[in-house]
């Protein structure tokens, strides 16, 4: 895949059947983030507020949601269907996308990020 310097482009860089699922996950994040900016980090789309919140990747069987290690440990029992490492999970594209649980994780991390910022000025 070309490397993408925007999230557009990143999607358009999948088949049409990966780009909407990227979109649907794309429009979730932003919805439960209104203020975040969206930033391609590490070569994949990522949402931040001073900090990342999450980032998403596209593969040809799933797609990677990486919400850190706070994400997955704060939603374990939401994700035990689900493939999981210590700071992602994988949204294989032969079921459908848990969007609301998306909006949930993308809620709590804008919430620790926003601890995080006051914690870090005491």
């Amino acid at each position: 895949m070309i490397k993408s310097i925007n999230v557009d482009g990143y999607i358009a860089g999948f088949p049409v059947e990966i780009q909407k699922r990227l979109e649907q996950i794309r429009a979730t994040i932003r919805k439960a983030a209104p203020g975040a900016e969206e930033v391609i980090s590490y070569g994949m789309p990522a949402f931040r507020a001073k900090r990342i919140l999450v980032y998403f990747a596209g593969y040809i069987e799933h797609i990677g949601f990486y919400p850190t290690s706070s994400g997955i440990i704060n939603f374990k029992d939401e994700l035990s269907g689900y493939k999981t490492a210590k700071g992602s999970v994988q949204f294989p594209h032969d079921r459908p996308i848990p969007l609301r649980l998306i909006a949930e994780i993308v809620k709590f991390r804008v919430q620790e990020n926003l601890i995080n910022k006051k914690d870090k000025k005491h």
